[in-house]
C-alpha cells in the first residue's frame, strides 16, 4: 500500500468561523508554541498496540502512520458574519483571557471570506459578509476560486474542508440529488432545494479537497455528491461531530446491551447559550440535529434482536437556548432501565461540558486523517472515521456502527493496516496453546 508523504503545508479550510473553529485555531497555535497539550486529540495523544501483548509494543498514532504535523497546518475560513478570529473568540467566551491573549495574533490573522448563505435556512444569523454571486453556478465558482486563493495565500500544497457552519433547517433532500447528472442540472437552474452546505461540498470535491461534514446538514450523504467524490477520487466523511451527550449515549447504551439490561426510556435535554444554541432554538433547525442525536440507540441496541429488552422504549431529546450558559453546555440524561425479574432502576447523568473544547480536537483529527486518506488514494465514504460522528455514513446496504468502542477498534485496525501491521482481534487464544484447543473443522 503506497502513499504520498505529507510534504508541505496542509490548509484546513473552515466554512463557519465560530466558537469551535476559533478554539481549534487558538489551540493549535498554543500547542505549537509549547503552551498547551493537545488533550482530546487521538492523532496527537493516542497510541496503538502492535502485535501480541507479550511484545509490549505501543506506538503513538502520529508515528504509526505519516500524518501532517501541527507545524505544517494553516487555516482559512468563510463566515456570514464579518468578524475576524479574535473578535469571534472574544464573543464566544470559550477561552480563558490568558489563552486568548496568547493566541490573539494567530486568531486576528483569520479574516473570513464572504460566505455562501441562505437566510431562509438559518434565520437566526444576522449576516453581513455574503458572497455576491446570484446563481448556484456562480456561487460554486466563487468557492472554488476561494479554495485556490487560500492555497496560494497560505502557501499550502493541499487542502481539507471541514464544514462547521450553522445547522440548517431540516428539509427533504432535493429530487435532483439522486444522481450527479441531475444535481448538476439543478445547479444550472439554481434549484432552491440545493443548500449552501451542498454547494460547499460540491466546490470542495471539484477542487479535489477532502470534505468533512461536522453538522447534521445534508451534503456528502447525498448520492449525487458521493458519486462526485468517487469519480474524482476524493475522500468524504460525516456527519455531525459526536462530542457531548451523544458520545455518552454511545458509551452507555453498549453497556446496557452487553449486560442484557432492559431500557424503558431515555430522556435527554441540553441547555447551551452559544451561537449554535441560538440557531438550534429555531424548531426546524433543531429537527436536523434531532435526527442524528436520536438515531444512535436503535442501531446500538438492536430492538429487532432483543425485543424483550429494547422493543418498546421511549426516547426524547430536547435542546434549549439559554444565553447565560454561553459555550458551557449542560446535558441531562434520565435513563430508566430494568433488570432481573424486570425490577426497575435508573441512571442519571449530568454532563457539564464545553462544547467547543470537545469538538475542536475532533475537527483536527478528522482533517489530518482525511489528508492521510487522500494521500493514500482512498475515495468516497471513509467509514473507518465513524468514531467522530453522530450520524456516520456507510456504504449502501449497510447499517452504521454507533458503539464508540467498536468504532475505535475499527479506526485503529485501519491505521494498523496502513502501517502494514496485523489487526488486533483481542481473541487471545494464542497465549494458551494446547490448554484451549479448538474443535477440528
Amino acid at each position: 500500500m503506497s502513499m504520498k508523504k505529507p510534504e508541505g503545508r496542509l490548509a484546513i479550510l473552515l466554512p463557519g468561523l465560530g466558537a469551535v473553529a476559533t478554539t481549534l485555531i487558538a489551540g493549535v497555535d498554543l500547542i505549537r508554541r509549547g503552551q498547551a497539550r493537545p488533550i482530546g486529540s487521538l492523532t496527537q495523544m493516542g497510541t496503538a498496540r502492535l502485535g501480541q501483548r507479550t511484545e509490549k509494543r505501543a506506538v503513538p498514532i502520529r508515528e504509526l502512520v505519516p500524518l501532517a504535523s501541527l507545524d505544517q497546518v494553516v487555516f482559512g475560513a468563510w463566515d456570514a458574519v464579518a468578524e475576524d478570529g479574535e473578535q469571534v473568540a472574544r464573543r464566544s467566551r470559550v477561552l480563558e483571557p490568558a489563552d486568548l491573549e496568547a493566541a490573539a495574533e494567530a486568531l486576528r490573522a483569520i479574516r473570513p471570506r464572504p460566505a455562501v448563505f441562505d437566510a431562509r435556512r438559518v434565520p437566526r444569523i444576522r449576516a453581513n459578509n455574503l458572497c455576491p454571486a446570484t446563481t448556484h453556478r456562480e456561487r460554486v465558482a466563487a468557492l472554488r476560486q476561494d479554495i485556490r486563493d487560500f492555497k496560494r495565500d497560505l502557501e499550502a500544497d493541499r487542502a481539507v474542508v471541514v464544514f462547521m457552519a450553522s445547522v440548517e433547517t431540516l428539509e427533504p433532500a432535493p429530487a435532483c440529488a439522486a444522481t450527479l447528472a441531475e444535481f448538476e442540472a439543478g445547479l444550472d437552474r439554481s434549484d432552491p432545494g440545493i443548500s449552501p452546505t451542498m454547494l460547499y461540498a460540491y466546490a470542495a470535491l471539484s477542487e479535489r479537497a477532502p470534505f468533512v461534514n461536522g453538522t447534521p446538514n445534508l451534503s456528502v450523504d447525498l448520492p449525487a455528491l458521493q458519486a462526485l467524490a468517487r469519480s474524482l477520487g476524493v475522500p468524504i466523511a460525516g456527519k455531525d461531530f459526536k462530542s457531548g451527550q451523544t458520545m455518552m449515549k454511545t458509551v452507555l447504551a453498549p453497556m446496557l446491551k452487553a449486560r442484557q439490561l432492559g431500557l424503558a426510556g431515555w430522556f435527554s435535554t441540553n441547555i447551551l447559550g452559544n451561537r449554535d444554541g441560538e440557531v438550534l432554538d429555531e424548531p426546524q433547525a433543531f429537527k436536523s440535529k434531532e435526527v442524528t442525536k436520536a438515531g444512535v440507540l436503535d442501531t446500538i441496541l438492536q430492538p429487532d434482536l432483543y425485543p424483550d429488552l429494547y422493543g418498546d422504549f421511549t426516547h426524547k431529546v430536547a435542546i434549549h437556548y439559554y444565553p447565560p450558559r454561553g459555550d458551557d453546555k449542560e446535558g441531562w440524561d434520565n435513563i430508566d432501565i430494568f433488570g432481573w425479574l424486570h425490577y426497575p432502576m435508573q441512571i442519571k447523568v449530568n454532563f457539564l461540558c464545553k462544547d467547543s473544547i470537545l469538538a475542536a480536537p475532533l475537527a483536527l483529527d478528522l482533517a489530518l486523517f482525511m489528508d492521510l486518506a487522500s494521500r493514500m488514494g482512498w475515495k468516497g465514504i471513509q467509514e473507518w472515521l465513524s468514531y467522530y460522528f453522530k450520524g456516520p455514513m456507510v456504504a449502501e446496504g449497510l447499517y452504521p456502527e454507533h458503539d464508540l468502542f467498536i468504532q475505535l477498534s475499527k479506526l485503529k485496525n485501519t491505521l494498523r493496516a496502513i502501517a502494514g501491521e496485523p489487526p488486533i482481534t483481542h481473541l487471545g487464544l494464542e497465549y494458551y496453546g494446547d490448554d484451549l484447543p479448538l474443535p477440528d473443522r
